[in-house]
């Protein structure tokens, strides 16, 4: 919670990063979306965070520690997100 809510939009709106987003809920939508390879929320219980299982939620940070340091292509994950949800093509 504290890298999608707290570090992610802060570095978005303070570094020089061209992030296709800048809400902690876009970060969060993206970070899960990944990790259960779809719509999070046809996988896991509402709300997330109270859901996650151990596994699920060491790959979620560990998803986020590899987008902050440009390991993972934010646009990329964005837009498998936004096909997922039927809001994009890729």
């Amino acid at each position: 919670m504290h890298l999608t809510r707290t570090v992610m939009p802060t570095l978005a709106q303070t570094s020089k990063r061209h992030w296709p987003v800048r809400n902690d809920h876009c970060f969060q939508r993206i970070v899960l979306d990944t990790i259960c390879g779809g719509v999070w929320y046809d996988h896991i219980a509402r709300p997330a965070y109270k859901h996650l299982s151990p596994a699920q939620a060491t790959l979620a940070v560990q998803l986020c520690e590899q987008i902050i340091a440009d390991a993972a292509d934010l646009r990329v994950l964005n837009q498998q997100s936004l096909a997922w949800r039927g809001k994009s093509k890729i």
